[in-house]
């Protein structure tokens, strides 16, 4: 029974090392650009307000997030690989259809190559805007209050440019739908 205890104990020790290891590597390398994270995120963290910023879409055209003020705006941190990303894709697909009228405006930043987006994008019917951006789009989904780098990561704001919510993980159709209805 001793042998098993400490068998364990070994085990869980080893399991945190590796996941802190994992951690201390990402968090350096999220942080290469120190001072505009660092003050993106006081901003973010200070009054709420939105981080401008600009990334290409699918066409290589530069996007500035100001194009959608005066709209509540839901900016979904994705990629192609990320089975919970995928899968709640045709959520927000039904959800801007359904409420874009009303002032509603889903932003997809892709975390992801070129190529594989616009496949995934074409095969799933997407018509809201995907943004693209390597090491560009890491620094805003950390702007934008996103830490650990999760995916997916969705934010959504108020028509005055105020962050209302951050969510990691999967959101569902039903949870995004109750955050969104109140501020159109």
């Amino acid at each position: 029974m001793k042998a098993s205890k400490l068998t364990i104990i070994v085990l869980l020790g080893m399991v945190l090392v590796a996941v802190t290891s994992f951690y201390a590597g990402r968090s350096t390398q999220q942080h290469a650009d120190e001072s505009t994270i660092a003050d993106a995120a006081a901003l973010t963290s200070a009054n709420k307000l939105r981080p401008e910023f600009s990334l290409p879409d699918l066409e290589g055209r530069l996007r500035q997030v100001s194009e959608w003020d005066g709209k509540v705006l839901v900016v979904n941190f994705w990629a192609t690989w990320c089975p919970p990303c995928r899968k709640e894709m045709p959520a927000f697909i039904a959800l801007q259809e359904k409420y874009a009228a009303q002032g509603l405006q889903f932003i997809g930043i892709a975390l992801d190559e070129t190529d594989k987006v616009q496949d995934f994008v074409d095969t799933l019917g997407v018509e809201y805007p995907i943004l693209v951006g390597g090491k560009q789009a890491e620094r805003v989904s950390v702007a934008y209050g996103n830490r650990f780098g999760a995916l997916p990561y969705t934010v959504i704001i108020d028509k005055n440019k105020n962050i209302i919510n951050m969510h990691r993980g999967e959101l569902t159709q039903a949870q995004a739908e109750q955050q969104i209805k109140h501020l159109l």
